[in-house]
């Protein structure tokens, strides 16, 4: 446990924005946890006369009705700014987990917008254009090519912190509320990208028209059907689609590196082997002729996701055929979360109406604000068995 004394003594000799601060870096790093801190402890350590005003959230301490005098109040601001960066820990320990796998694999693009028309280049096709002496530079333009991402949306909850949950140290429980808030809001908006990312929600609007994110068909091809992934030349064929795969605008290959692999937990190890064996042999007309060669797919990044695989189920594909489902690609530019604003918490005032209704001495509300969306479906191929 947090040596209370000792953070008192630091937060009055380097005020509340040099302690917090420091709390946030230990937390963050993992020297502390929220675990290590009690709130308890905290509120008899960092409120003046503290041990006296946990005392008295005991209705036994007072008499009856316990009268404030005039100008009487308690300054709980060092146990309030404390407890609220615990318990922001706390959430984003939750929200932050490995198991949100496409939430760490797609961009983040901050908009103030609630939905935005983004704007390609469009107007040139790559050529030889030579700029002559004396004569103009040719334009880029802007506007000609362009797509609409999807509206915003916030979600968020609330975290109280009880009159009991002080008196009785109950921090676990508050601790534990905060992780289910922190999980809640990360597994919402892993669940909302990983539907983007298997075709279940198609949401890429481009030049005022709606697409699939998978097509079979023109504009472009990116579903190969009858491809499980059983060794490299599965991902060969996979491959093969972006070799065909054409800038609408300027009718040149999309250039990309295809880098990560996304597969369900029952092809986790076949990937494994697939993308990171140490040679292939090849084995000729002849029985008696094998090649061996360097494997040509080590420079894949390999992901499994085990809730995309329920994803795929609940979408309306049978469970042996969804676990044949496997994606390639360079996600970071066919996906991404537009983000209004982060996770954030924030804390109510202290002296609240639900203090005195509820017994609520301080309320954490969490809330992000964000959309997934398609920027650009040409960058991924989906692979079924």
């Amino acid at each position: 446990m947090i040596n209370i004394r000792e953070l008192k003594r630091q937060y009055e000799l380097e005020g509340p924005r040099a302690t917090v601060a420091h709390l946030t870096e230990s937390l963050r790093i993992g020297e502390l946890r929220p675990e290590d801190f009690s709130l308890r402890d905290l509120a008899e350590g960092l409120v003046p006369d503290g041990h006296e005003w946990v005392r008295l959230m005991d209705p036994r301490s007072g008499g009856s009705v316990r009268l404030l005098e005039a100008g009487e109040g308690v300054d709980a601001t060092a146990f309030l700014n404390v407890a609220s960066q615990v318990i922001y820990s706390k959430i984003m320990e939750a929200y932050s987990q490995e198991a949100f796998t496409i939430s760490k694999l797609v961009e983040t693009i901050p908009t103030r917008l609630d939905g935005e028309k983004i704007p390609g280049i469009g107007g040139l096709a790559a050529g030889d254009h030579v700029v002559h002496p004396g004569m103009p530079y040719p334009s880029v333009g802007f506007g000609e090519d362009y797509i609409e991402t999807p509206s915003t949306t916030k979600r968020g909850y609330i975290v109280p912190v009880t009159k009991e949950a002080i008196f009785f140290d109950r921090t676990h429980l508050v601790l534990s509320r905060a992780a289910e808030v922190g999980e809640l809001l990360g597994l919402n908006k892993e669940k909302r990208l990983v539907d983007l990312v298997i075709g279940a929600t198609n949401n890429y609007k481009w030049q005022g028209t709606s697409y699939n994110t998978y097509q079979a068909a023109t504009p472009w091809i990116n579903v190969k059907t009858n491809n499980e992934l059983v060794d490299w030349t599965d991902v060969d064929a996979a491959e093969q689609l972006f070799a065909d795969m054409l800038d609408p605008n300027t009718g040149e290959p999309v250039l990309l590196a295809a880098n990560t692999v996304l597969v369900m937990p029952a092809y986790k190890h076949a990937a494994h082997r697939v993308f990171h064996a140490l040679e292939v042999r090849l084995t000729g007309t002849s029985a008696a002729t094998t090649t061996l060669a360097a494997n040509p797919l080590s420079n894949y990044q390999v992901l499994d996701s085990r809730l995309a695989y329920r994803r795929v189920i609940a979408a309306g594909t049978a469970a042996d055929d969804a676990k044949k489902w496997w994606f390639l690609g360079d996600f970071k530019k066919a996906f991404a979360y537009m983000e209004n604003w982060p996770i954030t918490v924030t804390q109510s005032a202290a002296g609240s109406e639900a203090d005195f209704n509820q017994d609520i001495v301080v309320r954490f509300k969490a809330s992000e604000r964000g959309a997934a969306a398609v920027l650009n479906p040409r960058f991924v191929v989906k692979c079924t068995g």
